[in-house]
């Protein structure tokens, strides 16, 4: 009988260690970059995740939904958590980078 190239499916040990960590998948490559003195959370959008239309500050134009691209908001602003996610700002990859 011919053998056979399709995955077998892998045994799970019950470790929590190889366990997928959810709030990873959920929350995508989060990172903090300084720009000019300042902390910045950027958040990268996957095409999929991508649901509406923005305008991009850094170049003026339309975000389209499916469109991949980053979220930033400051990472130190005085007046709280909630007040810095409220004022984030849908950016192209590219114009983040170059601003």
């Amino acid at each position: 009988m011919p053998r056979s190239n399709r995955p077998r499916g892998r045994k799970t040990t019950g470790d929590d260690s190889s366990a997928l960590d959810i709030e990873r998948l959920t929350l995508g490559w989060r990172r903090t970059e300084t720009r000019r003195g300042l902390s910045y959370t950027v958040q990268p959008i996957s095409a999929v995740n991508a649901r509406k239309s923005y305008v991009c500050p850094g170049c003026g134009r339309e975000i389209a939904p499916g469109v991949e691209h980053v979220a930033v908001w400051r990472a130190d602003g005085v007046l709280g958590d909630e007040a810095d996610l409220s004022g984030r700002r849908h950016w192209h990859t590219h114009c983040w980078r170059i601003a």
